[in-house]
């Protein structure tokens, strides 16, 4: 019997975040009960090695509250089937299946084909990582491609290496688009949106360079239609694109601002009316209408943690299956804030979920499931 067909349920409820501790690199799960709420439930060795606080980049201040400096270091398949975290301490990334538990089974460990590993994204039986690079070797930055197998095991694709915009732009997320045709990685020192085109063995052409409209894009997200959001660190908002089938892509909402810093983080409401940023440094979340044509409008804004509480200054993100629940992780912390969404995708704080005594600071990653 597979592996797949012995332990895996669809209908696990859980919140997965990672450690990206420097000794050993671990998965933090939780259960999401039916309102929501989440219960720690285990610690799960990738058999790998993080960064703990150190920034993968000299790039970024060295403050330890998003090391990795990414969105999808820590990313489920899409039918929720594999769960892959990266190891940017050990340059390596690490495969696990879901247990009918909802518990994750480590698999596979390979390296990255790069080093500092710090987004991955898989799209049916492709998964891609992005390699920032260190000073060993000048920095070179890369993706590079493997296939995964239905035991979750992972075999790196000959060829599929391929170099970003330039040798040392610092990728901020590879993400797959919605048809899998495409692989877009968001460039935060270069300012670029790159584009690779997915070939039929799996390796991917060089890259269609656009411009990012604002500075320091990092998180991506693909709406059903194709249209693109990408947040901007450095400007402090959200952007739109269409995407032509060439790779070139066409900015409708250029740069709207949220009023707050360090816009890093995006993901939508299931019926993708509405789109959550979290503005790290001022930890804060703003939410954005999503007009029918991708034009973006700011709606509101909440504290990650409640006031009068430890500030949580809020990074990774996630929403339930079922659109009821945003889920977003307090890098200074490890906490995981809750949130219920409303019809017109208000945020109504629920619970600061914990899984350690002691706030731990370094943690990255997020995925619900």
């Amino acid at each position: 019997m597979q592996i797949m067909n012995k332990y895996f349920r669809a209908n696990a409820s859980m919140v997965y975040i990672m450690t990206n501790n420097e000794a050993m690199n671990q998965i933090i799960a939780f259960y999401r009960d039916m309102n929501g709420m989440l219960t720690f439930v285990g610690s799960y060795a990738t058999y790998g090695r993080g960064t703990g606080t150190k920034e993968v980049s000299n790039a970024t201040a060295n403050d330890g509250v998003d090391p990795l400096t990414s969105q999808g270091s820590l990313t489920l398949s899409r039918d929720g089937r594999f769960l892959l975290a990266v190891n940017a301490g050990s340059h390596s990334i690490s495969s696990f299946i879901i247990t009918d538990s909802g518990a994750p089974v480590l698999v596979d460990v390979k390296p990255s084909g790069g080093a500092q590993p710090n987004s991955v994204d898989v799209f049916g039986n492709l998964v891609y990582v992005a390699n920032v690079g260190n000073a060993a070797n000048n920095f070179a930055s890369n993706i590079t491609g493997f296939r995964i197998d239905d035991n979750g095991r992972l075999t790196s694709i000959p060829g599929s290496s391929r170099s970003l915009s330039t040798f040392n732009a610092q990728p901020a997320q590879v993400l797959f688009t919605r048809d899998g045709s495409k692989i877009l990685v968001s460039e935060l020192t270069s300012n670029h949106l790159s584009v690779f085109h997915v070939n039929q063995n799996g390796t991917v052409t060089e890259p269609i360079v656009n411009d990012s409209y604002g500075q320091g894009p990092l998180g991506a997200y693909f709406l059903s239609s194709g249209i693109l959001l990408v947040t901007e660190a450095d400007s402090n908002a959200l952007s739109s694109y269409s995407m032509s089938n060439n790779g070139i892509l066409h900015v409708i909402s250029g740069s709207v601002p949220n009023g707050y810093k360090t816009a890093c983080w995006v993901v939508t409401t299931r019926d993708e009316r509405f789109a959550y940023v979290t503005n790290t440094l001022s930890g804060t979340i703003s939410t954005y209408r999503i007009n029918p044509n991708g034009t973006l409008s700011v709606v509101r804004h909440i504290t990650s943690t409640p006031p009068g509480t430890a500030p949580g200054l809020p990074i990774d993100v996630g929403v339930s299956k079922d659109g009821r629940h945003f889920y977003t992780l307090n890098g200074n912390q490890g906490t995981v804030s809750v949130f219920n969404i409303g019809d017109d995708g208000n945020l109504v704080r629920l619970q600061v979920a914990v899984w350690t005594n002691v706030p731990h600071l370094g943690s990255q990653g997020l995925t619900v499931l």
